[in-house]
């Protein structure tokens, strides 16, 4: 598949630095919110990056003052007093949610870089990638009680299998916002930095992270999210299986010789 050619002003641009992408959301004047047009250019970007074997990390980030405000309510609205919502979100939802799914299932991690807020789906989508980075600013907002719906965006996929149930209760109907240092502390967040060292911190996050050899990221991403639904006994098959390929590589063997090799 040939690399998606970005424009200065789509709603998404990806960029490709050696083994890591960056997707960065760009509807700065309207705080990066979901529509259609960047729900189909993010899901556009992500089949092309889960079909790279060259990529291992997938950088997402916010253009502007905000990472990402959530769904677009003047598109969402609208729709609400044509009477065409089923439709309209239906769509938009289609893209956005197959765009998490990719990202979900690709063998290279995810890692969000949040500064600003990150509202409704977009605080969904800060914390349904692998790892967050997050601006000691950065501010995050549940939203969707406010205003008499329940979560989407992938945000009960990421924040239930990290907090827990009662935790996400809290979160989604108790919360009117909570900061970075909360977000740390119930392990939604991975790291908190200044915000004039966000982008360094995220390129070295994810230079650290890229270092990983392929089979390594794709076969823990997969153990680790099938663990908690997954019976014993296939759990223990799954990881003999990912163990034994992951042997299988070249990489593998370069790492043990080098080890064993060690003081001798």
């Amino acid at each position: 598949m040939p690399a998606p050619v970005a424009k200065p002003d789509d709603p998404a641009l990806l960029r490709i630095e050696g083994a890591i992408a960056t997707i960065t959301l760009n509807r700065p004047t309207a705080f990066n919110s979901v529509n259609l047009a960047i729900a189909q250019k993010l899901e556009q970007l992500a089949a092309y990056i889960e079909g790279d074997d060259a990529i291992r990390v997938v950088v997402l980030e916010g253009e502007g003052r905000a990472f990402s405000a959530g769904g677009d309510l003047q598109t969402i609205g609208a729709a609400a007093e044509a009477g065409t919502v089923t439709p309209v979100v239906g769509e938009l939802l289609k893209h956005y949610h197959s765009f998490i799914e990719i990202l979900r299932r690709m063998p290279k991690i995810s890692l969000s870089s949040v500064h600003g807020s990150a509202a409704g789906a977009g605080m969904g989508l800060a914390f349904v990638t692998d790892l967050c980075i997050a601006a000691e600013d950065a501010k995050f907002t549940p939203a969707y009680a406010k205003i008499g719906v329940s979560p989407d965006g992938g945000s009960t996929v990421g924040i239930v299998g990290t907090v827990g149930s009662r935790r996400a209760l809290q979160i989604f109907l108790a919360e009117d916002n909570f900061t970075a240092q909360q977000a740390y502390e119930w392990g939604l967040v991975a790291k908190i930095v200044p915000a004039a060292e966000l982008k360094a911190a995220t390129r070295q996050l994810a230079e650290r992270l890229a270092q990983n050899p392929p089979a390594a990221i794709s076969g823990t991403k997969s153990l680790v999210y099938q663990a908690a639904t997954t019976p014993v006994k296939q759990q223990l098959d799954a990881e003999e299986h990912k163990i034994i390929m992951a042997m299988n590589t070249e990489e593998f063997r370069v790492a043990v010789k080098k080890f064993t090799n060690k003081g001798k």
